[in-house]
């Protein structure tokens, strides 16, 4: 059994709108991201995108604007994040890509900044919800700090950069009298 994305938005090949896509994520899918990502909590994830025929593949260009909350990755309090993420994404077709007569010879490929975001896809529809998410996942600081980082920090008695003061730097001094 495949599990079924949090945020699916299948968009059809045939006939891609030419306007720009807006794509919100509703209450249960913002719950469902927000387990995923081991967030506290998703308040708010749009995605405005423009889609593009270009040959096999399909651009989309866009931002991702996201209201997270978060742990601090010192003191463990939740508190708020904006994320605001440009989109660039290539979405190509399974088996579209070309393959090398002769696999034994070196192949140099030169990549540019479209082709680092490539997502295939198969049949006649693509997930651009999904590929959404996944920025979205990209795009969160895992070792974010909140407001009340440095209070935790001077409790547990941790120095901070460029403070000459606790125990660590006690340390530190009679070391280098030594």
């Amino acid at each position: 059994m495949v599990n079924q994305p949090e945020f699916s938005r299948r968009i059809r090949i045939k006939g891609l709108p030419g306007e720009i896509v807006v794509i919100e994520a509703d209450a249960g899918e913002r719950a469902g991201l927000a387990a995923r990502f081991d967030l506290p909590g998703i308040d708010r994830l749009r995605a405005e995108v423009t889609l593009e025929q270009r040959g096999q593949a399909i651009r989309a260009v866009g931002t991702l604007k996201a209201e997270i909350r978060q742990s601090c990755a010192i003191s463990g309090e939740d508190f708020p994040a904006t994320i605001e993420e440009p989109l660039d994404l290539r979405f190509v077709e399974q088996g579209a890509q070309p393959v090398a007569q002769d696999e034994s010879a070196e192949i140099e490929i030169e990549l540019d900044a479209e082709d680092c975001d490539e997502i295939e896809f198969s049949g006649d529809a693509f997930d651009l919800g999904e590929a959404v998410a996944q920025t979205l996942g990209l795009a969160i600081d895992p070792y974010a700090e909140g407001p009340q980082a440095d209070e935790a920090r001077r409790k547990a008695g941790i120095v901070a950069e460029g403070e000459q003061d606790g125990p660590l730097a006690e340390m530190l001094r009679g070391l280098k009298k030594d």
